[in-house]
């Protein structure tokens, strides 16, 4: 069985995966919570991404691939976004990334696979979405470059969603006339369900992507591409 590290596995998309690896993987799965995480592949490592430092000698000696989960959704006109808030974000999204990438580029086989998260908004400038459009932006231009330094030995490559029914994303959905409206935006009309996600990182994580890396992924209900209103 493959080793699979993933920031984040308990809620959302980051459980999606899990339940879609946990039969045929060996998962570890570092966060902050276990719930849901009770299965015979699974080992649980107590980890906050924004405070802690990732212990790898929990960690088995290789590993052939890495998902970062955690994110965050600040939305609101630039005016009222505090610079306290954009750090914040920043740190979830990027920096907390990055330090454990830095922990791990070592421990990663040959064709192993790396899989982050962006977002839409990064490639469709969107009202309100400055701070995480700026943090998910980094997370692009830094995957395309440790692409390009770590090829053809680790692939590197960032699924980019539009709005996904997960609880980070409850305000945005939390009754029929927001679900109906969001739904809307969408050639495909309708908002994407975490199962949707997961599908195209279990594909990035296997063998059958084997020469994809260094690709910006919308998953996205046709919202970047299409103008069908």
């Amino acid at each position: 069985m493959k080793n699979i590290l993933l920031i984040g596995g308990s809620h959302g998309i980051g459980l999606s995966i899990v339940k879609e690896l946990q039969d045929t993987h060996h998962l570890y799965v570092a966060s902050r919570t276990d719930e849901s995480l009770d299965h015979e592949n699974i080992t649980h490592l107590n980890f906050d991404a924004t405070t802690d430092s990732l212990d790898i000698s929990e960690l088995p000696e290789t590993l052939d691939g890495f998902v970062y989960c955690p994110g965050s959704i600040n939305l609101k006109p630039f005016k009222m976004m505090s610079l306290e808030t954009i750090k914040e974000d920043m740190q979830l999204n990027f920096f907390a990334m990055v330090n454990v990438v830095k922990e791990i580029i070592s421990k990663m086989n040959e064709g192993s696979s790396m899989v982050f998260f962006s977002t839409v908004a990064v490639g469709t400038g969107m009202p309100f979405h400055t701070s995480v459009a700026a943090a998910k932006g980094a997370i692009e231009g830094f995957a395309k470059s440790l692409a390009a330094e770590y090829a053809p030995r680790v692939r590197v490559n960032v699924v980019a969603p539009s709005l996904v029914d997960t609880p980070l994303a409850k305000r945005l959905l939390n009754n029929d006339k927001k679900r109906e409206l969001m739904s809307d935006r969408h050639p495909l009309k309708r908002v994407g369900n975490a199962e949707d996600i997961a599908n195209t990182a279990v594909f990035l994580l296997s063998d059958k992507s084997s020469w994809m890396t260094g690709q910006i992924i919308g998953v996205d209900g046709g919202l970047s591409t299409l103008n069908v209103n």
